[in-house]
């Protein structure tokens, strides 16, 4: 058994499939032509004019979904009692793949089309429903974006890119789990919040310097410990109306110096009143630049050399002071600029800011410690500009 429906307006068709998905109706179609009848037919006839032919397309709905037509209904009775005799009809299928959720049409055949742009439509309405040929959809930014990451890992990954050394493999996608638990992740995404809006205790213990670990806010770590499944209903606090808007390009990646960057960012701080911009200053001294101008300095007193022709490596250079292998210049792999590169970015931070004396005597220490193994700069190279 087969609810079949034949129309020459598309739009009505479209509209009427629209209403059919909202049943969890699902219809297939197809076109063919076919001349009018008499009275039209004679028509043309009379006005010596060519009889066209009417492009006809055929709705039609198979007896998987005509139990569900049953909310419907024709107003005709007698296809009705067509409706109500259906149990006693042996059904046999529409050729489709379905689950509770979709309808998977077979392919036909695959054709590789030249690269267009594509578009993703937010809808601005309670549902955020999109139809477009039949298809209804719903908004999916962040089905997109699971979609770009899971193709990313399955196109671009490749054992030969991986380091040889030891944990290389560490952030490689060497296992993919298509089911995640959510109690057996790292615990860090535990914090994930799932409230729509924030409490305003937020903001009366933000003002009171407290810590944010006081604030009760729902987390995955409150719907795991109540029961509750932590992949649904998930709120968010801000909307946005473009879901391609944001930084393209962080000012790290613009700024061509180390000087520049750590200069806008004491900047962007002394403006904030939450920022304690002395902090801050220490912070970028002990956790990042002393750190480096040591670890370097270890690494200039272990390092290997190489020829620059051959890329043959030496961990002592040859006493003829060129490559045995082909005669070429020998160089360091540690380069005294690499050791030097943050000693002016760290040294203007101790003097501009108000650091622990404990921290300012550690860099100059390893300042004089440079000195002793390169000496002082006696001329400093510095650009034009700085005379005009």
């Amino acid at each position: 058994m087969k609810v079949l429906c034949d129309r020459v307006s598309e739009g009505l068709l479209y509209d009427l499939e629209f209403c059919l998905s909202r049943f969890g109706i699902f219809s297939k179609r197809y076109e063919y032509e076919k001349e009018p009848g008499k009275v039209v037919k004679d028509f043309y006839i009379r006005k010596n004019r060519d009889v066209p032919r009417f492009k006809i397309t055929k709705l039609i709905i198979g007896s998987d979904f005509v139990p569900s037509f049953y909310k419907i209904g024709f107003l005709s009775g007698r296809k009705n009692n067509i409706l109500k005799n259906y149990s006693e009809i042996k059904p046999y299928g529409m050729k489709i793949e379905k689950d509770n959720l979709f309808v998977y049409d077979s392919i036909v055949s695959i054709e590789f089309l030249d690269s267009k742009e594509s578009y993703c439509l937010n809808v601005e309405n309670s549902n955020h429903l999109v139809v477009a040929n039949a298809i209804v959809s719903k908004q999916c930014d962040g089905d997109e974006a699971a979609v770009m990451l899971l193709l990313d890992v399955l196109l671009n990954f490749s054992r030969k890119f991986l380091p040889s050394h030891r944990g290389g493999t560490q952030d490689a996608p060497l296992v993919l789990n298509a089911h995640i638990r959510a109690g057996e992740v790292d615990d860090q995404i535990l914090d994930f919040e799932t409230c729509s809006n924030y409490p305003l205790a937020l903001y009366e213990l933000a003002e009171q310097r407290k810590h944010s670990s006081e604030v009760k806010i729902i987390t995955v770590k409150t719907l795991l410990k109540e029961d509750k499944d932590p992949f649904i209903n998930i709120g968010f606090t801000h909307d946005t109306s473009n879901f391609n808007l944001g930084v393209f390009n962080s000012s790290y990646k613009v700024l061509p110096t180390m000087k520049e960057k750590v200069e806008q960012q004491m900047d962007l701080v002394t403006k904030l009143r939450s920022v304690d911009a002395s902090d801050v200053a220490r912070l970028i001294i002990e956790r990042h630049f002393i750190r480096d101008i040591r670890g370097n300095l270890r690494k200039f007193s272990h390092q290997q050399f190489r020829c620059v022709s051959c890329n043959e490596k030496f961990r002592r250079p040859p006493l003829a002071g060129v490559c045995n292998k082909c005669g070429g210049k020998i160089i360091f792999t540690i380069s005294e600029g690499s050791i030097k590169k943050y000693v002016d970015p760290a040294i203007m931070l101790a003097e501009n800011y108000n650091i622990p004396d404990y921290t300012k005597q550690s860099l100059y220490l390893a300042k004089l410690y440079i000195e002793s193994i390169f000496g002082k700069e006696l001329h400093k190279q510095v650009d034009l500009k700085k005379f005009f």
